[in-house]
């Protein structure tokens, strides 16, 4: 991307939550990069440079967001990494974030706000480090 807005890299199988995310965090004021799965997820996260990645739990497989989330680590990801995730309606309060690598978990259906206020926290603690 040319200009200053952040870039979100959103990898998720399911078109219309990737049309949501699009929707949301372009009329927030950031770039979006989309991937449909783990595989183009890693592609294109080689060819931009991602400010922050969510990134869908159940894609291909069943864990193919951690799995991704992991190459993406050892890859050398420095970015918030948020995991996307339709199981359960508390895996978010259930999971513990930090030792999977993830800047936190995103409950679906998402919430709008809760989405832009956690993502706006992240990528301004992450401009610290």
């Amino acid at each position: 991307m040319t200009d200053d807005r952040a870039v979100i890299l959103c990898v998720d199988d399911d078109p219309d939550i990737l049309s949501f995310l699009r929707t949301v965090l372009e009329g927030a004021g950031y770039a979006v990069v989309g991937a449909e799965s783990a595989e183009a997820g890693l592609r294109a996260w080689r060819e931009t440079t991602a400010d922050a990645v969510i990134v869908d739990l159940m894609m291909e497989e069943v864990d193919s967001g951690l799995g991704l989330t992991r190459e993406l680590l050892a890859a050398g990801c420095r970015a918030p990494i948020f995991l996307l995730s339709s199981v359960g309606d508390s895996l978010h309060l259930a999971t513990e974030a930090a030792p999977l690598g993830l800047a936190g978990v995103f409950q679906k259906p998402l919430a709008r706000q809760h989405l832009l206020a956690v993502l706006a926290a992240a990528l301004a603690e992450a401009r610290l480090r």
